[in-house]
């Protein structure tokens, strides 16, 4: 099963142009849309989850029709937001027990197995008596992702997952988002480059409503080579550095500023900088700040 998306427009009443002629085809698996936020992310994934209208264009997933169908697709989705409420007072297992009955699991040994079963697979049973107003961050969004794996879904979509975690809630988190399965399309939205290159064999960047960008990571990045140098500077070179070259991002290492810059095929720049080899990062930034057609890795989208 795959989700394929054609021509999806929407603009807001305010006059925003949120999404502009996206057209993705996203295969079973995880899928990372990538970009910055404003970017049009969550108007996407809203709208594939079936709470909000497009202006144009179409969404099918397998031979369902997402724009048209929303009951039948809500049967089949599983939905993280970017932010969800949960009534503090209650149980990580009767919230998640009365989450199964709003799927239609019915009532029983069926359904105790099911929510177990979620529990244990988000490392969450031994909380299960827990209310979830102690959750710590990574422990609510964990139980984000047990009720949306609740009824087998096709169809699941986590928002900016990791933001606000910690390292060691981000790592189980990706852990846990790794081993849903292959045979499922999982959408990934998220400003984090990290959480992209460590999870998904897919990707897109989608900036001002518009996709960018689309290919492997792997093929994105290799497609750069020999076109990324750093230099380490001081903060007074960094102006004339910024003249001279097309900096594609700095950032700060042990009291020094690394510049990483693009260059064009065939040209080298001064002997201070190395050449690095191409990250993900990289590839963002190359396709975020819009530059040469045959700057960004077009080519292996």
């Amino acid at each position: 099963m795959e989700l394929v998306i054609r021509n999806l427009s929407k603009r807001y009443p305010s006059g925003i142009q949120a999404l502009k002629d996206v057209s993705l085809t996203i295969p079973a698996g995880m899928f990372g849309l990538l970009g910055p936020n404003g970017a049009g992310k969550s108007t996407l994934m809203r709208t594939l989850a079936t709470l909000q209208e497009a202006d144009s264009g179409s969404v099918a997933l397998g031979g369902l029709d997402v724009l048209r169908d929303k009951e039948e697709v809500r049967r089949l989705l599983g939905y993280l937001p970017q932010e969800f409420g949960l009534y503090p007072r209650v149980s990580a297992y009767d919230m998640l027990d009365h989450f199964a009955a709003l799927k239609g699991i019915p009532s029983g040994s069926r359904r105790r197995e099911v929510v177990t079963g979620l529990l244990r697979k988000t490392n969450l049973f031994e909380a299960r008596a827990q209310k979830l107003g102690t959750f710590s961050g990574g422990m609510k969004q964990r139980f984000g992702i047990a009720q949306a794996l609740l009824g087998d879904p096709k169809l699941i979509i986590v928002d900016e997952p990791t933001a606000g975690l910690d390292p060691e809630e981000r790592v189980r988190f990706h852990n846990l988002l790794a081993d849903i399965g292959e045979d499922i399309v999982v959408i990934l939205s998220t400003h984090i480059v990290g959480d992209v290159s460590d999870l998904c064999p897919r990707m897109a960047i989608i900036d001002h409503g518009e996709v960018v960008l689309e290919g492997e990571p792997l093929s994105l990045c290799a497609a750069a080579e020999g076109r990324i140098f750093r230099r380490f500077v001081s903060h007074d070179e960094l102006d004339r550095v910024r003249q001279e070259h097309q900096v594609l991002s700095t950032k700060r290492v042990a009291g020094r500023v690394a510049v990483h810059v693009y260059v064009d095929s065939g040209v080298r720049p001064q002997s201070s900088f190395e050449e690095v080899a191409p990250d993900l990062v990289d590839v963002y930034f190359l396709a975020i700040k819009r530059l040469p057609k045959e700057a960004a890795p077009a080519a292996a989208a």
